[in-house]
């Protein structure tokens, strides 16, 4: 069998996490199997439809390094892959379901649906449609304005569809409506053109979410009236919020690529969201993605929800930036540098050498890329401000002027190396008889404007005595206000 999975989503506003989760399984599975992972643009919706959408959903794939076999900008066999290029398909099986009876056109205005809905909930029934059109024999076509084209639901007996994860699930055929297929401007329903889409791009697998579960067995109907053999359908787990409550905008970002303006990882994500309903069979959270693709299997998906924890998020991506090559983290990082206004595009004026060394010292201290603008800025730029903890801490006691202007005669006249300047530091506090915190945290505080961070020594060492002295100067000028 030929695998052949598909990810479809509509361009109705940012990518989700929640879908883009499951096309990394679409993708997964495709890539295990040496299948096809194709890319299908759902815009029947022209109601809703976004300006820049598909360009979004494009790039999150490619910032997650989730390569496309066929779709929009690459082609294939079973094109176009916009179902809005794909009307005349929808419209000849529209006209062959209401010659075989087995759909029919309705011209209930929008007035008398909403009219039939308030009162089937005044009388606290499930507001469907009532049928009224079903045996009129009204004539219609695609895109009249006037008609949707509804399916024929069976009135009796039931429907078993075969969901991957759950095994079989059979609903009454009273509980289903007429759902309709066409809507009045011809474009197609959600239900009717995926089904058709799925057929005619030899769809093997589909996956979606479980909310879809009360849609399966309207599809299983269409497929039965088309003739068609549906694929295998795998319904995912939603995911949720730390609160257990379906994931959204008040739990953080949902949008795939604020993730990546957040300073997070293309692999971290990738690693993250791969393991929200899946379960590798192992103890294993920082997975290569190569082992993913030869371990995935649909068996070890999850039927319960997985929970979006940000902190799990930030950890693994820590991991994931301590485990990247220097190199490529400068060059990671140096579009957020040349934001920021530190380095241009070559890396001047500091010089690549200059970030490599920054970048030594901040590896192991990062979560997200972004996390640089605050912890590593005074390699590049003074100080504006102190930390107001740091300023009750490091900076009190009526001699504190007098260590300051110690530290910085000590650190002006001693060698420039690590040794020489820890030297420096710890002889000044022993003339003083202090520790040599009451050195080293002042000091500190005055070079970098925080209390923490990397070994006081090295970062001397890397900003330079002119610099280093300059800022402790500084520093006491603002003491004496």
């Amino acid at each position: 069998m030929s695998i052949r999975v598909r990810f479809a989503p509509s361009p109705t506003g940012m990518p989700h996490v929640g879908v883009i989760r499951t096309a990394i399984f679409d993708w997964l599975l495709a890539r295990h199997y040496n299948g096809e992972f194709i890319l299908r643009i759902e815009d029947t919706d022209r109601t809703r439809f976004v300006e820049g959408a598909v360009e979004n959903i494009i790039g999150a794939l490619k910032w997650l390094d989730m390569d496309i076999d066929e779709g929009p900008g690459i082609g294939g066999d079973y094109g176009p892959y916009y179902q809005s290029k794909r009307l005349d398909l929808y419209h000849r099986y529209a006209r062959f379901l209401a010659e075989e009876n087995k759909a029919y056109w309705c011209d209930c205005s929008p007035e008398r649906l909403d009219k039939v809905r308030k009162e089937l909930q005044a009388k606290k029934l499930d507001p469907r449609y009532d049928r009224h059109c079903r045996n009129l024999g009204l004539k219609g076509s695609p895109g009249d304005g006037k008609h949707v084209l509804r399916f024929s639901t069976p009135e009796s007996g039931e429907t078993t569809f075969h969901d991957e994860l759950r095994g079989d699930i059979t609903v009454a055929n009273s509980e289903l409506d007429d759902f309709v297929l066409l809507k009045r401007d011809g474009f197609p329903t959600y239900h009717f053109a995926s089904c058709i889409d799925d057929h005619h791009m030899a769809i093997s697998h589909v996956f979606r979410g479980e909310e879809w579960i009360s849609s399966a067995p309207k599809h299983r109907l269409l497929y039965d009236a088309l003739g068609i053999q549906p694929p295998k359908f795998v319904h995912v787990p939603v995911i949720l919020g730390p609160d257990k409550a379906k994931l959204s905008k008040r739990h953080g970002a949902a949008n795939i690529l604020e993730y990546k303006e957040m300073g997070y990882l293309p692999e971290a994500m990738f690693n993250f969201l791969a393991l929200i309903g899946w379960n590798p069979g192992t103890d294993e959270e920082i997975i290569p993605r190569e082992k993913m693709i030869e371990q995935f299997s649909i068996e070890r998906i999850n039927i319960s929800a997985g929970v979006f924890d940000i902190g799990k998020l930030d950890w693994m991506n820590g991991e994931y930036i301590r485990s990247t090559p220097l190199d490529s983290l400068v060059e990671r990082l140096r579009p957020l540098m040349s934001e920021y206004g530190w380095v241009d595009a070559d890396f001047k004026p500091w010089g690549k050498a200059y970030v490599f060394e920054v970048l030594k010292l901040m590896q192991e201290r990062l979560k997200r890329l972004t996390d640089i603008r605050e912890s590593a800025f005074y390699f590049f730029e003074e100080p504006k401000e102190y930390d107001p903890k740091g300023i009750k801490k490091a900076f009190k006691g009526g001699d504190i002027i007098d260590r300051l202007v110690a530290a910085r005669d000590a650190l002006a006249e001693c060698e420039w190396s690590l040794d020489g300047i820890e030297r420096a530091i710890r002889s000044t506090a022993e003339r003083l008889d202090v520790g040599a915190g009451k050195i080293v945290h002042p000091v500190r505080l005055a070079v970098s404007g925080l209390t923490g961070g990397p070994g006081l020594f090295e970062i001397l060492h890397l900003i330079g005595k002119d610099r280093t002295t300059g800022r402790i100067d500084r520093a006491i000028e603002w003491l004496k206000g």
